[in-house]
């Protein structure tokens, strides 16, 4: 099998990264954020390197950014014309920044824009990443787009952006961080490269979010998760993802979960489901575990000790072990059952999972979830 790598996002890191942006002097440029952005002054930070550019700044953008979220964005940049675009924020922001790109491009409103993503998180990975997660808030589902053009041709990691980031929303990222390398690793479109980059990412996010989470003002840590999340992001990009990305953004949606977390629960349930009886995955699964630290000389022992590790982790950062502890609608979610066992099957991050599924194993793993 052919397999490809490539890195088309030019990154800068450090303290000063944001800097690179004055060099970009006399360009239209348009920002796509949200409110809080704006509202708190963290908007400054760009705008200033930006004082002799033209700037129109978007700010309507909420999580789980819409179509219609798109259009608005499109819209409000059509008259203007940017020559470039900045995404700044979560992944929200990075997500909506890409949709919006590629509804200007549609609309042959520009023939050619850059992309310039800032995140102001440490999970999504979206500033060197092919996709965004779109929502379609009728239907209640999530729907990954993917396409080389929603590629960034910069990405700007400065960690004092990621210092304020409160706690509960630092662990869920960063799990998410976890399962983006993981499930990197155990793809079936993994190749070398990518494991290269989602081995690095799995031992630093293991090792320095529960410094993060002693002290939130530990930069250094900080710092080194924001790199895990980018490289992680690289990763899958490459090699793709797998269920439990499949089935966080049905339920997600449906269920109005953050992302990483409802990633960082079904984890070990994914893991437990994917090593049954499956000696190359389990050995995948195993090498995770050491890439972490574990050790063992028996490979199913190892994946054992890699899901309780993951379960601990969770308690630890106060992510709950079922939809029942995290108090879900139980209810909404069985009426919904069909609609979301299909989109699951329908996902392209289901398609490049260690194991085939089917309608049956979806429905069992769900009540597995549900607790």
């Amino acid at each position: 099998m052919v397999k490809q790598f490539s890195i088309k996002s030019h990154i800068y890191s450090g303290t000063n990264a944001l800097q690179i942006l004055k060099q970009y002097a006399g360009l239209r440029i348009g920002i796509v954020t949200d409110n809080f952005m704006v509202s708190s002054g963290l908007i400054n930070r760009i705008t200033e390197q930006l004082s002799q550019c033209k700037v129109a700044i978007f700010k309507d953008v909420k999580p789980d950014p819409s179509i219609e979220i798109l259009q608005q964005g499109a819209q409000f940049f059509c008259d203007f014309k940017p020559e470039m675009i900045i995404a700044f924020g979560g992944g929200s922001a990075l997500d909506a920044a890409k949709g919006i790109l590629a509804t200007l491009i549609s609309m042959g409103t520009a023939e050619e824009i850059a992309l310039v993503a800032i995140p102001t998180t440490s999970g999504s990975g979206s500033e060197v990443t092919s996709y965004a997660i779109i929502s379609d808030p009728t239907n209640n589902i999530k729907y990954p787009l993917v396409s080389d053009d929603l590629l960034a041709d910069i990405a700007i990691l400065d960690s004092s952006l990621v210092m304020s980031v409160p706690k509960n929303v630092s662990m869920d990222t960063g799990m998410d961080v976890m399962t983006h390398a993981i499930e990197a690793l155990v793809s079936i479109n993994a190749n070398d490269f990518s494991d290269a980059l989602a081995e690095k990412s799995l031992r630093m996010v293991y090792e320095y979010l529960p410094q993060v989470l002693d002290d939130l003002s530990n930069q250094l840590a900080r710092e080194k998760v924001h790199n895990a999340s980018c490289m992680a992001g690289m990763a899958f990009n490459s090699a793709g993802l797998g269920l439990v990305h499949g089935m966080a953004h049905a339920l997600g949606a449906l269920l109005h979960i953050a992302h990483g977390k409802i990633n960082a629960m079904l984890l070990p349930i994914i893991i437990q489901f994917n090593s049954l009886d499956d000696a190359l995955i389990t050995d995948r699964y195993a090498h995770c575990s050491r890439i972490i630290g574990l050790q063992h000389h028996d490979h199913t022992v190892l994946v054992q000790l890699l899901i309780h590790e993951i379960q601990c982790m969770n308690k630890m950062m106060g992510i709950p072990a079922s939809l029942k502890e995290l108090g879900a609608n139980i209810e909404l979610l069985q009426q919904n059952l069909p609609q979301i066992i299909t989109a699951v099957l329908n996902d392209s991050c289901t398609k490049t999972n260690p194991k085939p599924v089917n309608h049956s194993d979806i429905r069992a793993l769900i009540q597995q979830i549900i607790g």
